[in-house]
């Protein structure tokens, strides 16, 4: 399990035992791993998960098919966020809700403002970035395949 997440053994030892502090993109591997939603991982927290200047807080784990999850996210000022391609076939849509933010797949990315949206593939690696203002922004994903991660 380790090795397909792209941890230490260590890391995820600790992990197992409540003893550790992990990093979205960990749990986000541990998830692909899992072959469960993210959602899953973090929805027993009543607290946000989040790292480097990115907030995460899930909203709502959807149960139909496809799985359809929404979370609330902030990011501070002057942020740049990668995040690793989610299972095939995924797709994100990211709402502005204050603030601005440059989002989408790598080398195509859009600036948003309070109102407006993007959806894309999520299946490839994806950014976040902001400027000199927090952005907050709603987040859905959706797994169109039965194997979620």
């Amino acid at each position: 399990m380790a090795a397909g997440a792209g941890i230490a053994k260590s890391n995820l030892s600790r992990l197992e035992q409540g003893n550790g502090n992990p990093t979205l993109d960990t749990i986000w591997r541990l998830a692909k791993q899992l072959d469960v939603p993210f959602g899953q991982l973090v929805q027993p927290l009543s607290a946000s998960v989040g790292e480097k200047g990115v907030e995460v807080r899930l909203i709502e784990q959807g149960q139909g098919m496809p799985n359809v999850d929404a979370y609330w996210m902030s990011v501070a000022p002057n942020t740049f966020r990668e995040a690793e391609a989610h299972a095939t076939g995924t797709e994100e849509t990211i709402t502005v809700v204050s603030g601005s933010l440059e989002a989408g797949n790598s080398g195509n990315t859009q600036w948003l403002h309070p109102g407006q949206s993007l959806a894309f593939n999520a299946d490839l690696p994806h950014v976040y970035k902001t400027r000199d203002e927090w952005a907050t922004c709603l987040i859905t994903i959706v797994y169109h395949k039965e194997a979620k991660e």
